[in-house]
């Protein structure tokens, strides 16, 4: 079952905003840099210290979020510091909502569905500019 949540780009303040967020909202929160994860190879040093991944549940509410990573290639800037963010799934379930979503979706950018150290990863600006993220259960 596939599932939404509102998923946040930070520009290396996102441990900062998400633990407000905690304060203000409760819950349980999870904060994963960079650099404790086997992904810190393909950065330089100075990246290790962002989040890779930060996740917010309080009930039914849940916020995921990160720390910019494609600077300098891309740089942040308001309309691309958020996104919508799709998990759970298997990869089959996962590719053809993917492959749905994006038709005309911008090529520069894509990430095809692919084998990550947490499960199944994608992400692109669809043809109306909004980005999807995908995450999904690893492939057995």
């Amino acid at each position: 079952m596939l599932r939404c949540t509102p998923f946040l780009l930070f520009d290396g303040n996102c441990a900062e905003a998400m633990t407000f967020y905690h304060a203000c909202l409760g819950g349980e929160l999870t904060l994963t840099r960079l650099g404790e994860t086997p992904m810190k190879d393909q950065f330089p040093p100075e990246k290790h210290q962002r989040m890779i991944n930060a996740h917010l549940k309080s009930g039914d509410l849940e916020i995921s979020a990160t720390d910019w990573m494609a600077s300098p290639a891309f740089e942040p800037r308001q309309g691309n510091t958020y996104a919508i963010f799709v998990i759970g799934g298997t990869y089959d379930e996962l590719k053809t909502v993917f492959d749905r979503l994006k038709d005309g979706a911008e090529k520069e950018r894509l990430q095809e569905l692919h084998d990550m150290p947490f499960g199944i990863y994608g992400q692109f600006y669809d043809r109306f500019g909004v980005q999807w993220i995908f995450r999904g259960d690893p492939r057995k």
